[in-house]
């Protein structure tokens, strides 16, 4: 019997030694006896969130019918210079789109105002690359002085130009054809307040407000201080009478034909045939 109560013994406090052993892995870090918690799963990086794509500007308003509303054109020849800069904030501040008819060379000096012209919505045209008299030049020259100017201003903005405004009016049937495969329609204008001539800022203004009606095309040009000057007055007028203010192909339901003619001009134009020779007034 003593053989076998040490047997016993020796039994439990070996018993006794393995539970404890195992309740101590158990035991947290307190010493409190426990089961220790199931380890958690690392936690997924939540997905970063993708940048919201800009707003989209506004679509541009419909040009009016200017079969029922009173349009005007504004055109501007020559430049772009340094005070077309004013003349765009003078237009942006009154919501006003025009028409700008660009010489090349000017267009090389100032490529920033052409994408600007561009980008508030002006429209864009060609008015040959060294103010030219297209409609006494050859061929080979008309085409020089068009397809620079349209390289010139299609790398400064992105667009090409589909109107052409023959510098002097002057015109011919050799132009007329060269347009015509080029693509250009050729705008003159029915409204001239030689502001060239004369660089009075209140004449321009008094000139253009007694000259203008619905469907009229007013030239003048940014390359004078004292017409861009004299622009925020004939708006204020216009505006108050009436009239809305459009881009030439606007005016003309964007239905202008290469080659074709548009507008009357103020003074005489010169039209020539094919051998230069003048042909007198259509």
């Amino acid at each position: 019997m003593g053989g076998l109560d040490l047997v016993r013994r020796v039994a439990v406090a070996v018993l006794a030694a393995a539970v404890c052993g195992g309740l101590s892995t158990l035991a947290p870090a307190s010493g409190k006896v426990g089961f220790a918690a199931a380890p958690r799963p690392a936690a997924k990086p939540e997905p970063k969130p993708e940048h919201a794509p800009p707003p989209k500007p506004p679509a541009p308003k419909p040009p009016p019918d200017c079969s029922r509303v009173k349009c005007v054109a504004l055109t501007f020849d020559d430049g772009p210079a340094e005070s077309t800069a004013e003349l765009l904030d003078v237009l942006a501040a009154r919501n006003v789109r025009a028409t700008f008819f660009l010489v090349g060379e000017n267009v090389v000096k100032h490529p920033e105002l052409v994408r600007r012209e561009h980008e508030a919505g002006h429209e864009l045209g060609d008015h040959s690359y060294t103010h030219a008299d297209l409609g006494n030049a050859s061929e080979k020259k008309v085409l020089d002085q068009l397809t620079r100017t349209q390289d010139a201003i299609r790398r400064a903005s992105g667009v090409t130009p589909v109107l052409l405004r023959p510098p002097y009016g002057s015109v011919s049937k050799r132009l007329t054809r060269i347009t015509r495969e080029m693509g250009l329609a050729q705008v003159l204008w029915t409204v001239d307040p030689l502001d060239w001539e004369h660089r009075d800022t209140r004449y321009v203004e008094k000139r253009v407000l007694k000259a203008v009606k619905p469907g009229y095309v007013v030239l003048m040009h940014d390359i004078h201080p004292t017409s861009v000057k004299a622009v925020p007055k004939i708006i204020d007028r216009l505006a108050a009478e009436g009239y809305a203010f459009v881009t030439v192909s606007e005016l003309y339901g964007g239905k202008l034909v290469p080659g074709k003619e548009y507008g009357q001009t103020g003074r005489p134009m010169v039209h020539r045939d094919e051998s230069g020779a003048a042909q007198g007034l259509p």
